[in-house]
């Protein structure tokens, strides 16, 4: 075990350790990683960049607590209850959180602190769940015997989380995981860490065994590599990036790990013209400005029909020209920075591709300046016309404040153009004709469609993706699901066996 480590704080800095056995420890080969503050530029935390060793014992703790200890033998009742209390625990220290999360990522404090409050109702969904019937008794063909189904927890969980929205996503997977009885070991992105530590304290802090809930942070190699790779872990659940998603499915593969993947998306946002245009724009704006257009549901295709086109290119360029880009920390911004320097990089070059694809900007294209912010990552909100589906940025994911509008003449050249891409994970319909409504959301490939209304999500449905979008499916009763091994039992009611070789008699 490597030393033990209490917070630090030099200059300013926090120093982090990894999260094992409900203790901050220092890593064993002593490397650690900056977080900085993407709105300022400064560097306010350290935490550490875990290698392969650092992995095996977080492994051997989460292993030991999933079959020794105190966990196994809590009954569903028992981690309903301690569910409710970290969801207590959560709400208590929102503000907190959701601070963490500004200083890591730069999303906005008001968003922020909106779903930290959410949180706890995520817990208190999954507490019920956890409680709730999950096998059955079926009937038979064979006389007497009594044959059921229990669920039970798969073992080891990795949860590998992004830096968009690093808590919520993380809460995605430890609801159903904690629920169904497993044990965690969560990897968040090096962008945003800390909070994840801070999440497994107050975890600890509520009377979560040591060994249940562990927090491993670095670099995807070696940190997530030797995890995603390790035969002490039975099940992936990793929200990010398909490319990496594809990845590390390719890894599990090689020891038939359970994997979940909730991946990219290039989402279309259709535009009838018989829809109620000014909620239809208000909808347009949330889904690809909300969170700075870092989300992997953001509508960043927005499909509009001819009729209108040009009247709604015109609004949406007035309403990205309107909005504030601003200190994440002031209640009066409405859009952040971008999270990390790389990213930033990349939503800008995505400007370049567009123009020399053929694309008109008109809006937009630029960084923002923001009084007192001279190193802050941030980017207008931009808007790109005349764009055809085969452009680069009708097809790759930018995750960033780009919206590209496609023109389209009739209901099914609308869907054609809607499905033709490689992801699948999100779709918007806007239309006062409620025939339409429905027959066009049956034919849309994507796993979660939203009819006049975008970017909703909630504890209760499933999320996921098809085709490249992911696999598996997120939140609801689904999600419980996903952390369970099903388990088929018989018992004989009658006289036991009396002919080995006839399996009626």
């Amino acid at each position: 075990m490597s030393q033990s480590l209490p917070d630090t704080s030099v200059e300013g800095v926090t120093r982090y350790g990894l999260f094992i056995d409900n203790q901050q420890i220092a890593p064993i080969e002593g490397e650690y990683l900056d977080v900085v503050n993407p709105a300022s530029g400064a560097v306010w935390a350290q935490v550490p960049n875990a290698s392969a060793k650092d992995v095996d014992v977080a492994v051997e703790s989460a292993r030991r607590a999933f079959v020794e200890g105190d966990w196994p033998a809590y009954r569903a009742a028992d981690r309903a209850k301690f569910l409710i209390r970290f969801g207590e625990a959560i709400a208590d220290n929102a503000e907190e959180i959701a601070q963490l999360q500004v200083n890591e990522n730069g999303k906005l404090i008001r968003e922020m602190v909106g779903q930290a409050k959410l949180m706890p109702e995520y817990f208190n969904y999954y507490a019920g769940l956890a409680q709730m019937p999950t096998g059955s008794t079926n009937p038979l063909h064979v006389q007497q015997m009594l044959n059921y189904t229990v669920r039970e927890p798969l073992g080891v969980v990795a949860a590998i989380t992004p830096w968009n929205s690093p808590l919520l996503l993380l809460v995605w997977k430890l609801g159903p995981a904690l629920a169904a009885g497993n044990t965690v070991i969560a990897k968040p992105s090096e962008v945003t860490p800390a909070s994840a530590i801070r999440f497994a304290q107050l975890a600890a802090e509520v009377g979560l065994p040591p060994g249940v809930f562990n927090v491993v942070t670095g670099l995807g190699h070696p940190s997530g590599t030797a995890l995603t790779g390790h035969p002490g872990v039975d099940k992936i659940a990793f929200t990010g990036s398909t490319a990496t998603g594809q990845a590390i499915a390719s890894q599990a593969g090689k020891t038939l790990k359970r994997v979940s993947l909730e991946l990219g998306g290039k989402s279309p946002n259709i535009v009838f013209d018989d829809a109620d245009l000014t909620s239809a724009v208000n909808g347009l704006v949330a889904g690809i400005f909300g969170a700075s257009g870092q989300t992997c549901m953001a509508g960043s295709r927005i499909l509009v029909q001819d009729a209108i086109y040009d009247q709604v290119v015109d609004e949406l360029r007035r309403r990205a020209e309107a909005i504030k880009v601003g200190d994440p920390q002031d209640p009066a911004s409405e859009m952040g920075t971008v999270a990390c320097r790389p990213q930033y990089e990349k939503v800008l070059s995505y400007v370049d591709v567009a123009k020399a694809d053929g694309a008109r900007l008109v809006a937009g294209g630029t960084t923002a300046e923001v009084d007192g912010f001279p190193d802050g990552l941030f980017v207008r909100p931009t808007v790109f016309a005349d764009v055809t589906n085969d452009m680069r940025i009708a097809q790759e994911e930018v995750f960033g404040p780009i919206a590209a509008l496609i023109r389209f003449s009739d209901e099914d050249e609308a869907v054609r153009i809607a499905n033709d891409t490689q992801f699948g994970l999100a779709a918007g319909v806007w239309t006062g004709n409620v025939q339409r409504a429905h027959r066009v959301a049956s034919r849309l490939r994507a796993g979660t469609v939203w009819i006049n209304n975008y970017r909703k999500t909630s504890y209760a449905t499933p999320f996921g993706g098809y085709k490249q979008s992911g696999l598996g499916r997120e939140n609801g009763a689904d999600a419980l699901r996903e952390y369970t091994e099903e388990k088929s039992v018989w018992v004989d009611t009658g006289q036991g066996v009396k002919d080995p070789f006839n399996p009626r008699a």
